[in-house]
């Protein structure tokens, strides 16, 4: 991998916040501190923008969330829980952050994004290519797409300071024990 950085670079992060909320949810029993976790990707540069894709229930229980997401400089992209007749749910904003990424790519130097899923492989691939755009990915190694991590300019694996990007503390479990620093 090769990265550069410095203060002048303008950087655009994009959060896949299910991604993450999940990963810290079951490797931690924690929450995510977004707000450290975009302080230490972002390491002095330029933030240009910093959105959050996330999902709304019927409920309206993550109106704090959002409020202390926005509190940390991160803008927040909302789509409603899709909820199918058999009880099936579906909240997926892949595409849609795609599409931002793309978008504002070529008024950014370098992309974060904030995932381990491997579906974003094809994004990677195109604003590196395309875009000529440095590429990083944030997320918990140990729920990271091995392809994702190859693929990517510089990967910034949370699970080497886990409670540096938790809140509440971390619930350590026998699995996790031996991890969290």
């Amino acid at each position: 991998m090769s990265v550069i950085k410095h203060k002048n670079q303008r950087v655009g992060v994009f959060i896949d916040t299910q991604n993450l909320y999940h990963s810290a949810k079951n490797l931690y029993g924690a929450k995510v501190n977004f707000g450290q976790v975009i302080k230490d990707a972002v390491d002095g540069r330029v933030l240009i923008r910093a959105t959050a894709y996330v999902i709304t229930t019927e409920a309206g229980d993550e109106k704090n969330f959002f409020e202390a997401l926005g509190k940390v400089g991160i803008t927040t992209k909302t789509k409603n829980l899709q909820i199918f007749a058999g009880g099936s749910k579906k909240a997926d904003w892949d595409v849609g952050m795609a599409i931002d990424a793309i978008s504002l790519s070529p008024k950014l130097d370098a992309v974060i994004l904030v995932t381990g899923d491997g579906d974003f492989i094809p994004l990677v691939e195109y604003l590196k290519v395309v875009q000529g755009c440095q590429v990083e990915v944030v997320s918990y190694g140990k729920s990271t797409s091995s392809k994702l991590i190859e693929v990517v300019d510089d990967f910034m694996d949370l699970d080497l300071n886990p409670r540096k990007y938790l809140l509440g503390g971390p619930n350590i479990n026998r699995n996790n024990r031996n991890q969290i620093k």
